[in-house]
């Protein structure tokens, strides 16, 4: 989470006075997921929220973003073997794009 967002969320907690037990969003994790499920099946996607999270994750990879990011930060893994597992295999196509890019061809 960005630094900014973090503090607005701290500034908001302190000014609504807020205990540790206060849900800062009424929507909890079923709520959630069935409103990505719904939101999927309206695009014929079986999607769920922990595939969007592992396209965040995949997006940031591909995009450059340093695996010790993508792990701690993003993702919050304690070891960063999870994340490696988590990302998955790079494929042939994969490999050959970025080394291409790797030599500016």
């Amino acid at each position: 989470m960005p630094e900014h967002i973090a503090q607005r969320m701290v500034d908001y907690i302190a000014t609504m006075n807020l205990s540790p037990e206060d849900r800062l969003f009424s929507v909890c994790y079923t709520t959630a997921r069935n409103l990505v499920h719904r939101l999927g099946a309206k695009l014929n996607l079986n999607i769920s929220p922990h595939d969007l999270r592992r396209h965040s994750a995949t997006f940031a990879s591909r995009n450059g973003v340093p695996l010790e990011i993508i792990s701690k930060v993003i993702l919050r893994h304690q070891d960063l073997k999870t994340t490696q597992i988590y990302l998955g295999k790079v494929s042939d196509a994969e490999a050959i794009r970025w080394m291409d890019n790797l030599h500016e061809k």
